[in-house]
């Protein structure tokens, strides 16, 4: 791991919202991993970012250390093989906490997520307690997209409002904030899923606990470079998860019931 010895970096700060760390996971993605943490760091130079690279064969995490040295507030997160976006995300959850941040962002190392975007998330995240970047609220959009991409995101998010009675758009994106306690009450550490259901089952999760979910309209923009990770695997765990736990909540009378003492941060 590098850039541990100076994990205060941006210690004051986004105002309203405290200590930031944007958790970019990595796996061949070398001619991105520059691009998109320079473009965070001149964006909001107030987050810090932790590269979790999954030991990638064609360098990535030594470009990623490369950018550690250079910077203070950019940090990696070494992992010893190819376990899946939910796996790094949950280690990336981890390391936040064990440095004291306040909330952490999920965001694809790909350019998909824009960067210059994350002010309108963290400003939601002001008095919210998830905000999810969203493609499918008014003013969302989707870029280069071929249509079967298209059907597909839609078809999966409508499914979930209805197997789930959740009333969120856009539970599969991938670019978010979360506030800390949010991921200790809803237990992060044992969620499973990979792909969009990690996305889904987490969003369940904090909505079933009476959360304040939110979701602000970006601009998500296909990759220029590199492969996807979209596979048919993907898409097939995340309906079958989703069916698993609609078929659950029915049985025990809590589909779209939820939790709302939680607590809030301001």
């Amino acid at each position: 791991m590098s850039g541990a010895a100076s994990a205060a970096g941006g210690a004051q700060g986004y105002p309203g919202v405290g200590r930031v760390l944007v958790v970019i996971p990595t796996y061949n993605e070398a001619a991105n991993v520059r691009v998109i943490v320079d473009r965070v760091r001149a964006a909001v130079p107030a987050v810090d970012v932790l590269v979790a690279d999954d030991n990638s064969p064609d360098g990535t995490g030594a470009v990623a250390d490369e950018l550690a040295a250079a910077d203070g507030q950019v940090h990696v997160l070494h992992r010893p093989g190819k376990q899946g976006l939910g796996a790094a995300y949950v280690a990336g959850f981890g390391w936040a906490r064990e440095h004291g941040y306040d909330a952490v962002v999920e965001m694809d190392a790909d350019g998909s997520h824009a960067p210059e975007q994350l002010p309108s998330l963290l400003d939601a995240a002001r008095s919210a307690d998830v905000v999810i970047g969203s493609r499918w609220v008014p003013g969302g959009e989707v870029l280069n997209w071929p249509r079967h991409r298209w059907v597909l995101s839609q078809g999966a998010n409508l499914y979930t409002r209805l197997a789930l009675g959740m009333p969120v758009r856009d539970a599969t994106g991938g670019y978010r904030v979360y506030r800390l306690p949010v991921l200790d009450k809803i237990d992060y550490t044992s969620v499973a899923s990979q792909g969009y259901a990690f996305q889904v089952e987490l969003t369940w999760r904090a909505y079933r606990e009476g959360f304040r979910v939110v979701e602000v309209p970006i601009t998500f923009a296909e990759r220029e470079q590199g492969a996807s990770k979209m596979s048919a695997s993907i898409v097939r765990e995340a309906l079958w998860r989703v069916t698993m736990w609609g078929v659950r909540a029915r049985r025990d009378g809590l589909a779209g019931r939820r939790d709302t003492s939680a607590a809030r941060w301001p």
